[in-house]
Formats: structure tokens, sequence, C-alpha cells
């Protein structure tokens, strides 16, 4: 397990799009011509991502999100193409108009654990990431709430460290935590066929990425795949 010092992160910024579908597949062609494609993606450019979120006993993440809380955290544990031989523990945490992420790599055997909702032990871990877990797994009755599943394109820009991602088939597991588990009963939250674009930056974005994305017509969203996915339970949005 990789150990987490509590360095100072970088903040980045984050824009977020619904896009319809035809619309992304261009946006895909012309991206392809001057980006270049994830190195981890498969022959399509595309990998598969589910991720576990977790909530407290409130449910204040789902909520902080509804109300625009600008500083808010969320935990999730994430995964590729259903394999267990990278888990990742992350928390992105939002500090007003910025993005913050810390990520630590787990064992399969630890995973399981947090998928319990157990905390046994967790604070003997010298990691940063999983110690903060521990505090709020204690204090604040954080546990996995809802799984969130998409195929990723990612495009990638070494000025400003730029990834344009485009997601598709965005899916909820709805009450199940059967992380890896192919047979995931899952229902799309989305009614009309729309999909997400984002785009991360460090400090700006250059201007002729920029001005591929305005041709776009896309609607610019404060979307959450962690709200969207919990759309069939019973809350207030």
């Amino acid at each position: 397990m990789q150990d987490t010092k509590r360095e100072r992160l970088p903040e980045r910024h984050e824009l977020k799009y619904f896009i319809n579908r035809g619309d992304m597949i261009a946006l895909g062609h012309r991206l392809g011509g001057v980006l270049h494609p994830d190195p981890h993606a498969d022959e399509k450019g595309e990998y598969f991502i589910r991720s576990l979120y977790f909530d407290d006993a409130y449910d204040m993440a789902f909520y902080d999100k509804v109300s625009g809380n600008q500083n808010r955290d969320k935990y999730r544990i994430r995964i590729y193409n259903l394999s267990d031989e990278a888990i990742f523990l992350e928390r992105k945490r939002k500090l007003g108009d910025l993005i913050q992420k810390s990520s630590t790599r787990i064992s399969r055997k630890l995973c399981d654990q947090l998928v319990r909702g157990s905390c046994n032990k967790l604070d003997l871990v010298d990691n940063a990431l999983l110690n903060d877990l521990f505090r709020e797994m204690r204090v604040s009755l954080l546990r996995p709430k809802v799984i969130v599943d998409y195929t990723r394109e990612t495009f990638i820009h070494p000025v400003e460290n730029v990834r344009v991602t485009l997601d598709k088939n965005l899916r909820t597991g709805l009450l199940s935590r059967n992380l890896f588990s192919p047979d995931v009963m899952t229902v799309s939250p989305l009614d009309d066929g729309r999909e997400i674009l984002e785009v991360k930056y460090d400090s700006y974005l250059p201007d002729f990425i920029s001005a591929m994305l305005w041709d776009v017509p896309a609607e610019r969203s404060a979307i959450s795949k962690y709200v969207l996915c919990r759309r069939f339970e019973e809350k207030d949005f």
C-alpha cells in the first residue's frame, strides 16, 4: 500500500457539461486529431469505471451538493474494467471553484473490509487518507451508498495538465454493494440519453482547446454523478 503524506495537493479547475450522443461522437473525432489518448485505454480508446461512493448517516455529501455548499468532500472506491488489480480509495474535495483529489491504492482485502462498512484497525494504518476515512467512519458513520458505472474516453494534453473526458452510458447500481460483479443490475439515471463531458486543467485552458469546446452544443451544469445515481431513492432534490 502506498503511503500518503500531508503534502499540499494541487487545485484544479473542473468544467462539466451535458452533451448529446451525436455531438459527443463528433467532438471525440476532433479531439483525437489534436490531443493524446489515455495510454491506459483499450483499442477503442475507452475504459470502464466503477465507483462506490460513501456518505454519512445524514447523507451530508448528497445534501451539500444539492444545496450548493462550496466546500465539501466525497469519498469513493474506484476500480477499472471490473478488475481488482488496481483499486483506489479517493477523496474529491471541492474548495469554491477548485477541486483537489487525494488517491491511494488499496488491497482487495482492505477494499472488501471498507465495502462491508468495517473500520476495524484503520487507525493503525500509516496513511493520511485512510486515517481521514477511518475518522469519518467512526465519527460520522460514513458508509458505502451507491455504485456508479460509466465508460470513459479520455484525451490529454501536457500543457496545463488538460484532461477532456467523454463519459458514456452512466448507470446506477441502486442499492448493490457488489463492487466487482459483472452481474450488478444497473439502470440509467438520465431519461433523455444525454452523456457527460468533463474538462479538467490546472491554471488555464489553452486557447485552441477552448475554441474547440466553444463550438460544441453542450449545456454547462454542476453535474454530480453521485447525486444523479441516487435519484431513485426518496430524496428531495
